[in-house]
């Protein structure tokens, strides 16, 4: 999946335009009928080379999810990404939005995301991690605090990370978000907005 791609935003526009459009006539009511809808959509969009060649690769690779993943591929939520994510709106929602979308981002590229309780997060029932299984873990208590009433940052939010960070990384400055990474434990890192010196 390629948000950096300079024409997806219209690929992801035109696949959530057709299934609306499929809603609104009923022909699709379920998200069983749904997945089956935009895999149709993408397989035509493929075979008749609809779009720009540059989306060759993001076409194969949503066909492909949606084929193999079935529902749990979540077609609508990737377009709905890819489009937000290409779009200039993105970045002027508040900060827990933007956090909020990047999690949703990651679970569909397949990294495994979670929020952690304290006894979870550290001590003697701690929740082990394997560098093996890619994820991005946040410790529930800095979400809770890391907040003002109209969601900017207030206070750094400690994550462990998994995953590959350059995949992470992207992510996250895209979302307008970084990560500083903490030397003591190589898997726990600080998410923090981005700024202009940053």
């Amino acid at each position: 999946m390629d948000t950096s791609n300079f024409y997806v935003d219209h690929l992801a526009w035109c696949g959530l335009i057709a299934l609306n459009m499929a809603r609104q006539t009923g022909a699709v009511s379920s998200a069983a009928q749904e997945n089956l809808f935009l895999c149709r959509w993408l397989a035509t969009a493929e075979k008749k080379r609809l779009f720009r060649r540059e989306l060759a690769n993001d076409i194969r690779w949503l066909l492909r999810e949606g084929r193999e993943k079935g529902l749990r591929a979540d077609l609508p939520g990737k377009l709905e990404y890819l489009w937000r994510a290409s779009s200039s709106d993105l970045l002027a929602q508040n900060d827990l939005f933007r956090l909020q979308h990047v999690m949703h981002a990651i679970t569909l590229t397949g990294i495994n995301y979670g929020v952690l309780t304290e006894s979870e997060w550290e001590g003697r029932y701690a929740v082990k991690l394997s560098q093996k299984v890619p994820g991005v873990f946040l410790r529930k208590n800095d979400l809770e605090t890391g907040f003002d009433d109209d969601g900017r940052q207030v206070n750094p939010l400690a994550v462990r990370i998994t995953a590959a960070l350059p995949a992470v990384d992207a992510l996250l400055k895209r979302a307008g978000w970084q990560r500083h990474a903490i030397t003591a434990d190589p898997l726990l890192h600080h998410l923090m907005i981005c700024t202009e010196e940053g």
